[in-house]
């Protein structure tokens, strides 16, 4: 009867959120798709609701128009991350609430996860064989939480150790009374990609 009655609670709960992340997903659009007016340049946009929160990407809709998103790439995704924060601003304004928006142009955090996961899967096989620590490039936000997820999966122990633009992920063998996953110095790499607060110290 309780559970009964929790599932009829949670339901609407769920559908609500859902709702809200779609209406994010909208006011990031409508801003995404004036600012490639403004910019001159082509591109769909399609939105949708993936992990918890809106998802927006950009993708090529004609010949040529890939090459022209790139600039909104820019090296290393350096645009794409600034991009991302401008659309989360617009939305925060639209509805007063903070967004956690992810935003991906031309399939580059796609196949930038892809690329993260087998540098750490690669790392996480290191540590295996010989116990080391083993650190892994400078990454921003979002790179290193992909790589986190990825060490907790394997069952090692990760951290993020520097400042920015130098932060990296560091990954270790758990010791005895250590859980497998991430660190309190981690762990806000965790959070600071999802808010989306760059600035913020992981």
């Amino acid at each position: 009867m309780t559970d009964n009655t929790d599932n009829a609670v949670a339901a609407p709960a769920v559908s609500n959120t859902v709702k809200r992340l779609e209406e994010e997903g909208e006011i990031g659009a409508d801003y995404l798709e004036e600012l490639l007016d403004i910019a001159d340049l082509g591109g769909d946009i399609d939105i949708d609701v993936d992990h918890g929160r809106a998802s927006i990407a950009i993708v090529a809709s004609e010949e040529g128009d890939e090459r022209e998103l790139a600039d909104l790439v820019g090296r290393d995704g350096e645009v794409l991350e600034a991009v991302q924060e401008l659309t989360r601003l617009a939305v925060q304004a639209r509805t007063g609430n903070r967004s956690r928006l992810m935003l991906d142009i031309n399939g580059y955090r796609a196949g930038r996860r892809e690329e993260l996961t087998k540098i750490a899967a690669e790392a996480v096989a290191r540590v295996h064989a010989s116990g080391e620590t083993v650190s892994l490039a400078p990454m921003n936000p979002f790179e290193r939480k992909v790589c986190h997820d990825v060490v907790a999966a394997a069952g090692l122990v990760s951290e993020s150790e520097g400042a920015e633009p130098h932060r990296h992920v560091v990954i270790m063998l758990p010791e005895e009374d250590d859980e497998p996953g991430i660190d309190d110095a981690g762990s806000a790499d965790s959070a600071e990609s999802a808010e989306g607060a760059e600035q913020a110290q992981d």
